[in-house]
């Protein structure tokens, strides 16, 4: 099946014009991924600012949803699991509690730490934010089948394992 030329196809077919030696089938690729990133991260941001948050607030309220119930993580845990900065985090943090949608307690178990937890408006906010970021990646995949969603999916699996 013959596809349009993208903008990738644009740059490798010009280093061929120049480095005809050069094999930019890697080029390719991660050139498209970059590329399918971005514009997917935009379209995120944009989705989520619909419910007063950024991507990276969204990630933050969306660890502690999925931590399952009672939806308490330390600072530490979250940092760790969204490869953050203990700067980067408590930035976050702040401004997630002054919008009411996480709390931070003492850890009953440390003296010196804290628990953050979601709050029940966090809660709420947050199935709404999934379902609609869902729906935008949803839509950016319809112009492929259910099995070639799954064959890129083990496709991209394996690539992720190799880096």
């Amino acid at each position: 099946m013959s596809q349009d030329k993208d903008a990738v196809d644009a740059i490798t077919d010009q280093w061929f014009a120049v480095r005809p030696e050069l094999d930019t089938a890697p080029m390719a690729v991660f050139g498209r991924i970059y590329r399918i990133a971005k514009a997917m991260g935009d379209a995120m941001e944009e989705r989520y600012q619909r419910f007063g948050i950024s991507r990276g607030e969204f990630d933050v309220v969306a660890t502690l949803r999925r931590s399952g119930d009672p939806y308490t993580l330390s600072p530490r845990q979250l940092s760790a699991t969204l490869m953050l900065t203990t700067g980067g985090m408590t930035g976050r943090l702040d401004k997630l509690e002054k919008a009411g949608l996480l709390c931070r307690k003492p850890d009953p178990h440390d003296r010196r730490g804290l628990q953050v937890t979601i709050t029940d408006r966090g809660l709420e906010l947050i199935d709404e934010a999934v379902t609609a970021g869902l729906e935008v990646q949803r839509a950016a995949l319809t112009g492929l089948t259910d099995e070639e969603v799954a064959q890129l999916t083990g496709l991209l699996r394996k690539l992720l394992a190799g880096v």
